[in-house]
């Protein structure tokens, strides 16, 4: 009896080493991401062209966006891991507010898509602020973003379509 007990007790060390081992969905997204590092080209909606850098920081702990070629509109976002299972995002806007959004990764992997949790420096829950962004990475040269802006129930997309430079 002691040695089935012992058997059972190597067994359930063992799964739960696994499932130590075993990545998240959410740190799964975040390396995906970390491969965006670098500098990306391309269009807006409207045809005006921009330019989106990644870069790691904090020792790898988080990954800055910097949207630049939207005039005055340049904004930043922060990625970062909250635990072993969310993925957050928070936006700086030029709409002077910080919509925080959480990740959920596609079924095929292709995509991550974040969604608003919710703002600081939001002065109404209706007030205009981004709703969420999926990123879509085509493959290692490619990517494109698209972002939804929510103003009084009334969205406006804006899609960049972005190559590696």
């Amino acid at each position: 009896m002691k040695k089935i007990v012992q058997a059972a007790f190597a067994v359930l060390a063992m799964m739960a080493a696994t499932r130590a081992l075993a990545q998240s969905d959410a740190q799964k997204s975040f390396d995906r991401l970390k491969v965006l590092s670098g500098t990306w080209e391309g269009t807006a909606s409207q045809g005006k062209p921009v330019q989106v850098v990644f870069r790691d920081t904090a020792g790898g702990s988080a990954l800055i966006s910097e949207i630049h070629g939207q005039g005055h509109e340049d904004m930043v976002s922060m990625i970062h891991l909250d635990g072993p299972s969310k993925l957050l995002l928070t936006h700086y806007c030029s709409a002077g507010n910080q919509p925080r959004m959480q990740a959920s990764p596609s079924a095929d992997g292709k995509s991550i898509t974040f969604k608003f949790i919710d703002a600081t420096n939001l002065a109404t829950p209706d007030a205009g602020h981004m709703q969420t962004l999926v990123v879509t990475m085509a493959d290692a040269n490619h990517h494109t973003e698209e972002w939804t802006f929510a103003n009084h129930g009334q969205e406006m997309k804006e899609v960049f379509d972005l190559h590696r430079q």
